[in-house]
Formats: C-alpha cells, sequence, structure tokens
C-alpha cells in the first residue's frame, strides 16, 4: 500500500446510541475537520446487526483505508464488528487504518442491558488494527476497570481522562482537543497513511 497523509474523509465519526448532539466534541470535530459522521436508520433503537451492516458498508465502501472515531455504543459496535469481519474477511478488517474508541458503554451493565437489548456480552476479542480506548473514571455508564479490561482484551492502549463523566457534551469539553491529539497520535501506529 502506498503512504499517503490521513485526509479529513478517511475519518469516520460513529456516535452511540442516541447520536451526538450539536454541542458534543464528535460533532465540534465533524464542524472543524470535516470528518464524516456515520448514520444509523434508527439513533433511538439501536440494533447491532443493522448497524453492523451500516458500518460494514462504509468499509467497504472506502476508496482508502479509514479511521474509525467512536463513542459510547459505537465502540461496542466497532468490537463486535472488527471480531465478525476479521473472522470473515482478513482483507475488509485491513481496511481499518485505526480506531479511538471513546467511553466505551459496557452493556453488560443492568441499566444498559436492559435500554439497548442485543448488544450483550461485549465483544472481548482482539482487534486486528492499532486502537485506543479512552475511559473515565466516573463514566456512570461503564467502571475505569471494565474499561481498561475492554482495551486489554482489544489489545488497545488505554487512556484515562480523569473525571470526565461520559466524555461527552455533559462533561463540557468543548472541542476535547486532547482527543484530538490521541487521534493523530493513533495516525503514527499504523505506518502506511
Amino acid at each position: 500500500m502506498e503512504s499517503e497523509a490521513l485526509q479529513a474523509g478517511d475519518v469516520w465519526l460513529l456516535p452511540g446510541w442516541q447520536n451526538s448532539d450539536a454541542g458534543h466534541w464528535q460533532s465540534r470535530w465533524q464542524a472543524l475537520y470535516g470528518y464524516r459522521r456515520l448514520e444509523q436508520h434508527d439513533w433511538l433503537r439501536p440494533l447491532r446487526g443493522d448497524w453492523s451492516i451500516r458500518l460494514q458498508e462504509t468499509v467497504l465502501d472506502a476508496s482508502r483505508p479509514v479511521v474509525l472515531v467512536a463513542h459510547s455504543l459505537g465502540c461496542i459496535l466497532v468490537a463486535w464488528w472488527a471480531a465478525h469481519a476479521a473472522a470473515s474477511n482478513a482483507k475488509l478488517a485491513r481496511k481499518v487504518a485505526g480506531a479511538l474508541l471513546v467511553a466505551p458503554g459496557d452493556t453488560e451493565q443492568d441499566n444498559l442491558r436492559a435500554m439497548l437489548p442485543g448488544w450483550s456480552p461485549v465483544m472481548m476479542q482482539a482487534m486486528p488494527f492499532p486502537s485506543i480506548v479512552v475511559g473515565s473514571e466516573n463514566d456512570p455508564n461503564c467502571r475505569l476497570a471494565r474499561a481498561r479490561a475492554m482495551a486489554h482484551a482489544w489489545g488497545s492502549d488505554f487512556v484515562n481522562a480523569g473525571a470526565a463523566g461520559h466524555i461527552n457534551t455533559a462533561s463540557g469539553l468543548g472541542n476535547w482537543d486532547s482527543g484530538h491529539a490521541l487521534l493523530q497520535t493513533l495516525q503514527g501506529k499504523n505506518k502506511p497513511w
């Protein structure tokens, strides 16, 4: 593969359940940097199969390797998709150059399992591409130790964002420049870029 610099169109934002509102760092990154948002058919009643097919179509249609920037349920989607893509088509999984996985929602927690049927258990298998998981010390949707365990199982680097809640609009992060810096470090982990 020829060495190319990452372009804005190569970065796909994968919001979680209920999408990312205008104040969310994902929406801000879309406006600031021109990254693309993976639009799901139903943000309120997410079905893992439907969301996975949508991600599969996006990766298949990409003319160049893509980088996935997922939040919350989007992280769980990437884990499930990566496990199935790697098992069925290693070439397809290689079309993902890396993933930034922020505040994974622990769909095995009783409250989330009830609200998001079909998303439990969390896929705990190594991803076939470089990844970084960012967890928070006071995330109501995922304990820090659990986020760290997911990162370990996924073969991801782990970053503790401190007491940042669910790392969303309510966290008051604005453009979340430190998160964008993590995305930039992820670029250096895969030499084909």
